[in-house]
């Protein structure tokens, strides 16, 4: 059976860091990403590795946003720099082993697992 376990959310004060961690059991996967939903919203793309570690964040995190991968331990972690309040969300896991180029990596589409998110809130 085939699992993305998130862990690492929780609540942070504006400013602060949070490295979230997505494991994978069950299978290996070329291609991870992560996306976030905020109440209200529709959820959106923040961050994707391929297997040759090429990354991609979006442009409203990208300067906050690292993605990284340990194969050996089947995990993607993203790590979140100089939190605002408008990062609060649930952020979810995905992953594919589907061949897809960044740009349909940026959208929900190509992945076929999901895990059940994890809470990240942000204070003032």
């Amino acid at each position: 059976q085939v699992q993305l376990v998130e862990s690492g959310g929780g609540l942070v004060q504006a400013g602060g860091s949070l490295r979230l961690s997505c494991a994978a059991s069950g299978r290996t996967f070329s291609t991870y990403g992560w996306f976030r939903q905020a109440p209200g919203k529709e959820r959106e793309f923040v961050a994707a590795i391929n297997w040759s570690r090429s990354t991609s964040c979006a442009n409203s995190v990208k300067d906050r946003c690292t993605i990284s991968r340990d194969n050996d331990k089947n995990t993607v972690y993203l790590q979140m720099n100089s939190l605002k309040p408008e990062d609060t969300a649930i952020y979810y896991c995905a992953a594919t082993n589907r061949a897809e180029p960044f740009i349909r990596l940026r959208t929900p589409t190509p992945y076929d697992y999901w895990g059940q998110g994890t809470q990240v809130t942000v204070s003032s």
